[in-house]
């Protein structure tokens, strides 16, 4: 099992789907990257040499910012929108959606409340 920016990427998988296990890393972009190494898309990550796995290291380290790195800046920019009080991050504070979905019905995830039932609504009886 390849060991790629701290994470065990899954071996029996292909290349380009075991890159995305990588915390930053979609589908665009680990295409992109085995293009500029120079590695074929459909190979089994298992079937990877020592040598192209450190070619994909260093692409990785040098190019995108992943892992640790990248929550630590998500996380600040959400800090900071909280800080300054802007609407974004009040509605971050309240942990409701901030980019302008519908919150009077939907969004029970965010709200982490459980459905109502409606009041006197009956199921219809079933003959038997």
């Amino acid at each position: 099992m390849p060991r790629i920016a701290g994470v065990d990427i899954p071996a029996k998988k292909k290349v380009r789907i075991a890159l995305r296990y990588i915390y930053g890393i979609g589908p665009t972009n680990a295409i992109e990257i085995l293009d500029k190494a120079g590695i074929d898309k459909d190979l089994r990550a298992e079937k990877l040499s020592e040598g192209e796995i450190a070619k994909i290291r260093d692409m990785i380290e040098s190019i995108y910012k992943v892992e640790g790195d990248l929550r630590r800046e998500i996380s600040g920019n959400i800090k900071l929108l909280k800080d300054t009080g802007t609407y974004r991050g009040l509605r971050h504070i309240k942990r409701l959606p901030a980019r302008g979905q519908r919150s009077k019905t939907n969004a029970r995830t965010a709200k982490g409340r459980p459905r109502v039932a409606i009041a006197g609504k009956k199921q219809a009886p079933t003959s038997k």
